[in-house]
């Protein structure tokens, strides 16, 4: 496992960073917690050294898990967390005193003196960008907070916010059936020096090749909710995957590796955190960095994977609501 930096920062992680989220939360069942806890240092184990959490997922219990099984390691791995969403109300705070009272509560959780890479999960339209980051920016100084990042955030707020506090990443979903962010936030992380940290890099596990159109989900699995991920656009949207399964059969890999390298080899600053439950594909995803695509296997995949529709959206109404473009 190789190490990437996000943008101009001094952030250096491995180059897949594990997502956490799913262990404790948003897939209907919670995995053991025992066997979490094993899987989060398997991960460490294999050489990652970028992990991803929020107070959101769960609420709270995803971030004690990381604590937890990161307690160990703390000294030579990153850890990410997020702020933002009014947490046993509606909507979204991210009020300069809010964010506060959740870095020290996060900072407890993760049994840590110092959040290494702390996001705005959504943009908060009640509050002013620049007060967001002017209140991160003192969390640095006071050393509980070493670099700032946001989530979902479009290109006039990343200007504004790195205007008053340098932004190190941005989190925001990308992968081979969700392009948008080549269009406008690309370019823009590029010429600011912003690192790209994709989720659902595999789609929500579409792209690994195990859904069809036959695929349920539990109703405790937002999964259910996603318009893409329906019987009828499964079923429609399964020529990604078709188109995975051919570079992957002839370079002897999985569809979820092929997803993988295709975004490592989009940018040098991108660090995509695949997320799992299983220790097989942990094993999987990981692998991707073993995977060399040709210049013609890319240039397929790009012209590939434009030329098809992606049918539905990605999120449901009211979800869709909390994306800043």
């Amino acid at each position: 496992m190789k190490k990437r930096t996000l943008g101009k920062s001094n952030l250096e992680v491995s180059e897949i960073g594990l997502g956490c989220m799913g262990i404790s939360f948003g897939y209907g069942v919670v995995a053991d917690k025992k066997q979490s806890v094993e899987l989060i240092r398997k991960a460490v184990e294999l050489g990652v050294t970028f992990f991803d959490t929020a107070e959101v997922y769960g609420p709270y219990t995803n971030e004690e898990l990381v604590g937890e099984a990161l307690e160990p390691f703390r000294g030579n791995i990153a850890i990410a967390t997020k702020f933002g969403f009014n947490i046993g109300g509606q909507g979204l705070d991210s009020k300069p005193e809010r964010i506060r009272k959740v870095a020290e509560a996060s900072l407890k959780r993760l049994r840590t003196d110092h959040i290494d890479l702390f996001y705005q999960h959504r943009v908060d339209p009640d509050v002013p960008i620049e007060d967001v980051a002017g209140t991160v920016k003192d969390l640095i100084s006071e050393g509980k907070v070493l670099h700032f990042g946001l989530s979902e955030a479009g290109v006039a707020t990343i200007r504004r916010a790195h205007a008053v506090c340098q932004v190190t990443a941005l989190q925001s979903e990308y992968s081979l059936w969700w392009r948008e962010p080549e269009e406008k936030i690309i370019p823009a992380l590029e010429e600011l020096g912003i690192g790209l940290v994709p989720f659902s890099p595999l789609g929500k596990g579409f792209l690994t090749g195990k859904m069809d159109q036959n695929t349920t989900f539990d109703s405790n699995d937002f999964r259910s909710t996603v318009p893409r991920l329906s019987p009828e656009n499964i079923k429609a949207n399964l020529a990604f995957v078709d188109l995975l399964k051919q570079v992957a059969h002839r370079k002897n890999a999985t569809p979820a590796q092929i997803a993988l390298a295709w975004l490592l080899a989009r940018k040098p600053w991108i660090v995509p955190i695949p997320g799992t439950t299983k220790l097989h594909r942990l094993t999987e995803n990981l692998s991707a960095v073993s995977v060399e695509l040709t210049s013609g296997e890319l240039l397929e995949l790009n012209t590939a994977s434009t030329e098809l529709k992606v049918h539905g959206d990605r999120y449901s109404g009211g979800s869709a609501l909390l994306i800043n473009r």
